[in-house]
């Protein structure tokens, strides 16, 4: 539509200028965003094999994630899954975050008996996931930093401010609005 338009208004010639202005600009926010990232995730294996990662995953499926998550069993995959999403989702790693969030959706399924109706764990799961607490959020501070921002960090309150309230409000609106628990 865009090409279409461009040919009735003769601005082709421009449009095609701008294309390749910004190439560059895209380019170097690529590269800014891979640096950032290579390094997030080389910190998150470091983490990993120093085993901060199963203490975080440990200290989440503990009591954090039986209270908000009670129909999962805590040894189920879906558990780990969310726990895994939810601690990528923490260090601001969405890119790493979404496959284990696919898994998650997948292995919550399973445990599902009316297929096609979501249980509240699912719903659960998809609130918390969308509203993504971030105490890290790597890739908006690679981004500012390939724009050339001159305070890349000071976005970080905000950022983890917002996330946070959209959480808990999701999960109260979730808790809320869930079905009974009949006991």
């Amino acid at each position: 539509m865009g090409t279409i338009y461009t040919g009735f208004t003769r601005s082709i010639t421009a449009v095609s200028q701008a294309a390749l202005d910004f190439a560059g600009t895209a380019f170097d926010i690529a590269f800014s965003l891979t640096g950032v990232m290579t390094l997030w995730l080389g910190l998150l294996g470091i983490a990993d094999k120093a085993g901060l990662v199963k203490v975080l995953a440990h200290s989440l499926r503990g009591g954090v994630m039986k209270r908000l998550f009670p129909d999962v069993p805590e040894d189920h995959l879906a558990m780990g899954s969310m726990v895994m999403n939810i601690a990528a989702n923490i260090l601001g790693l969405g890119n790493a975050a979404t496959p284990l969030g696919l898994t998650a959706m997948a292995e919550l399924d399973t445990l599902n008996t009316k297929k096609g109706v979501a249980t509240d764990a699912m719903v659960m799961f998809l609130a918390i996931n969308t509203s993504s607490v971030t105490l890290i959020p790597a890739t908006v501070l690679a981004l500012r930093q390939g724009a050339g921002s001159t305070n890349v960090t000071e976005v970080l309150a905000p950022i983890v401010l917002a996330t946070t309230i959209s959480t808990v409000f999701a999960v109260i609106l979730c808790k809320l609005f869930g079905r009974p628990r009949h006991y």
